[in-house]
């Protein structure tokens, strides 16, 4: 069932205006930073928040534009937030009856849905608990059970891992991969990139109520056009204009590097590598490399990142202030580094790919 959404509005200082298409049984994954109009085009496409202009059509079927608004409970959407969100004095399975209830399903065909959606999620055993007898990740089983039993057109998730702890946040991603793969066309809300990883065929990255980054989700993470893409990437990026044997900066460097087909000299670009390819040295040691890509600066902080030890820089340059560089524990501790210590940074021109910048 394909979406196809327009929606805009203003509200204060801020306005939203996006565009976009999820093929049906897809998901879409919404990435931004905090305040960048994410929920705010969730509550539109449910119908929870006026806007000024919308034309939402799902599966051929108009929920909002030419005449048409429909309220929320005709637009066969189910919403899952980061809060289960369930009703406190009904049993699991008397919660996940309610949504085939509510579209007027007797009681005992809805019970029957309702079992078979909690055995679908692993939660059949918690059926006749009520939601204070259960866990966070309990709860959100039963949450997605839920959704899921009223038969939507379309789902819904806002940050729906975000208030469970890191026990509980795998096995519920890996759940919703298993049951989205049959699924509903989905829209998710999320900050984490391994959820988009994990969950979705798109990505739309979204800066200040509009899309400003697009495409299959492993394509947009690897090859990220903005700053906050390459942040949650795990990558570096350097903006600027592309020349031909690279990039320059907005400070004049440039960052020798390979231009993807679709860069342009001339026009706005983005320089992006991995904090692997970044080479540390002592500030008066040795080092190699190209020295176009070679900078002096200093050590901001040490992070561990999984088994290793992410660099970030402060000082130099511009450009070079805020990149990461991975390196091995015992390296750390060869080199004697720690906050404040000078250090060189040295980057082959083989490992940085030029492209366009994001409009």
């Amino acid at each position: 069932m394909t979406l196809s959404a327009r929606l805009a509005l203003t509200r204060g200082e801020f306005s939203l205006d996006v565009d976009f298409t999820v093929p049906g049984g897809s998901v879409l994954a919404l990435l931004g930073p905090n305040g960048s109009g994410k929920s705010t085009v969730l509550g539109g496409l449910a119908g929870l928040l006026p806007v000024s202009s919308a034309d939402i059509v799902l599966a051929e079927r108009r929920l909002a534009g030419d005449g048409v608004d429909l309220p929320p409970h005709e637009r066969r959407i189910g919403l899952l937030s980061q809060d289960a969100l369930l009703f406190p004095h009904l049993s699991a399975v008397d919660n996940v009856a309610f949504a085939p209830r509510s579209k007027g399903a007797g009681r005992l065909p809805a019970r029957e849905i309702a079992e078979r959606w909690l055995s679908e999620v692993d939660a059949a055993e918690f059926a006749d608990r009520r939601p204070t007898q259960l866990s966070g990740g309990q709860q959100q089983r039963v949450a997605i059970a839920r959704a899921l039993a009223s038969e939507p057109s379309l789902l819904l998730l806002d940050e729906p891992f975000a208030a469970l702890d890191v026990d509980s946040a795998p096995a519920i991603r890996g759940l919703l991969r298993r049951v989205l793969r049959d699924g509903p066309t989905t829209v998710l809300v999320t900050h984490d990139p391994l959820d988009a990883l994990a969950l979705a065929d798109h990505v739309a990255v979204m800066a200040e109520g509009r899309i400003v980054e697009r495409g299959p989700t492993r394509d947009v993470l690897a090859a990220p056009r903005t700053a906050f893409t390459a942040r949650i990437a795990g990558l570096n990026l350097v903006s600027g204009v592309a020349v031909a044997d690279g990039l320059r900066t907005h400070s004049g460097e440039v960052v020798a590097g390979l231009l993807t087909p679709d860069t342009v000299v001339g026009e706005a670009a983005v320089a992006v590598f991995e904090p692997n390819a970044v080479a540390v040295y002592p500030h008066d040691g040795e080092h190699h490399g190209s020295p176009r890509n070679t900078v002096e600066t200093t050590v901001a902080a040490l992070e561990p990142h999984g088994p290793v030890i992410r660099l970030r820089a402060a000082g130099g340059p511009p450009w070079a202030r805020g990149l990461a560089a991975d390196l091995t524990p015992a390296a750390v501790a060869d080199l004697g580094l720690e906050p404040g210590s000078a250090v060189t940074l040295s980057i082959k021109a083989a490992t940085v790919a030029v492209h366009p910048a994001a409009d």
